[in-house]
């Protein structure tokens, strides 16, 4: 799953955004679903090895999120791993590219479905949920100031 858009900010701009977990509560769709969440912080500042905590409510669920990989102005590979609602593990990335005078910028998912989550994507469209929370987030990244 993945979604894309162009936003009016130099590619390092949106790159310091990404790769900082601090940052994220500005454009991260997911953490406005509760205001009240517990977070934390683990590991350097932001880059590779940096871990986001979060605990929230049902919609929230509860996890964590490490960049794996960072490639300056360019990606940042992301390890998710949920407990609840149900536990698994997801790969995500922000690929980030010159476009003009901004940037074009995806963000995808991916993994694996276990056997209850193939059971709920009969009852859900999980492209559509996601990529539309996706899509939230990468207008709010496009909102951002350019100086960071």
């Amino acid at each position: 799953m993945e979604r894309s858009a162009d936003v009016a900010a130099p590619p390092e701009a949106v790159y310091a955004q990404v790769n900082d977990f601090h940052n994220w509560p500005q454009f991260n769709p997911f953490q406005q679903l509760d205001p009240n969440a517990k977070v934390r912080y683990e590991g350097p500042e932001k880059g590779e090895g940096s871990t986001f905590f979060w605990e929230g409510n049902s919609q929230m669920g509860k996890g964590s999120m490490t960049i794996t990989k960072s490639t300056p102005d360019e990606r940042v590979d992301i390890l998710m791993h949920f407990d609840e609602p149900m536990e698994g593990d997801a790969g995500s990335a922000f690929i980030i590219k010159p476009n003009g005078s901004g940037t074009h910028v995806i963000w995808s998912m991916d993994g694996k479905n276990n056997y209850i989550s193939k059971v709920m994507c009969l009852f859900m469209d999980m492209d559509k949920m996601i990529g539309g929370e996706y899509e939230k987030g990468l207008a709010k990244l496009g909102e951002l100031p350019a100086a960071h």
